[in-house]
């Protein structure tokens, strides 16, 4: 069988991809695909997240095993699609380059039979420039800096932030003539 997915950019502006891939390729594969559609390098590390229905983010899957013990954390390569998608589990988050954070929607939008002579995975459609920069991402909020920080405002002293006053140096036992 072949899934399609819509890869869609989380931007203000409509930016998506169409991609066709068979339901035997991996999460890696659907990487591979997602970075080609949308000019990537491919250079940068990646993950997918397994989401809810309303896209609240889960389980990490890395491109890379991460973990402190090799071979003990699962990477893209070992998930098929068809095991870990379907017309019930159809969504998943997808992000790219990790310092700039470009963020994507992945939903399986079908299931259908492969068409002869076409060589999958497959861009289907694009539609969208993507930016020169990721968008801009307020993380799990709505709220503005000031208020998430809010409670610090108020006790604010620059000079506590200032770590090489000469004062602080010398409270914590440290003088000029100690440094090599």
């Amino acid at each position: 069988m072949v899934y399609k997915f819509r890869v869609i950019l989380d931007a203000e502006e409509d930016i998506f991809r169409d991609i066709a891939i068979l339901e035997e390729d991996t999460l890696e594969d659907l990487h591979n695909a997602i970075v080609n559609a949308f000019g990537f390098d491919g250079l940068e590390i990646a993950s997918f997240y397994t989401c809810d229905d309303e896209w609240n983010q889960e389980e990490e899957i890395a491109l890379f095993d991460t973990g402190d013990v090799p071979g003990e954390q699962k990477t893209m390569a070992d998930y098929i699609l068809g095991e870990r998608l379907d017309r019930e589990a159809n969504k998943i988050i997808y992000v790219y380059d990790f310092l700039n954070m470009w963020t994507f929607f992945v939903e399986l939008a079908a299931i259908e039979e492969p068409i002869a002579g076409t060589a999958y995975p497959d861009l289907l459609f694009a539609h969208g420039e993507m930016p020169a920069n990721a968008p801009e991402m307020a993380f799990g909020t709505d709220e503005t800096s000031d208020d998430l920080y809010g409670e610090f405002d108020d006790d604010y002293d620059e000079e506590d932030l200032d770590m090489f006053n000469d004062d602080n140096i010398e409270d914590i036992g440290f003088d000029d003539h100690n440094w090599n």
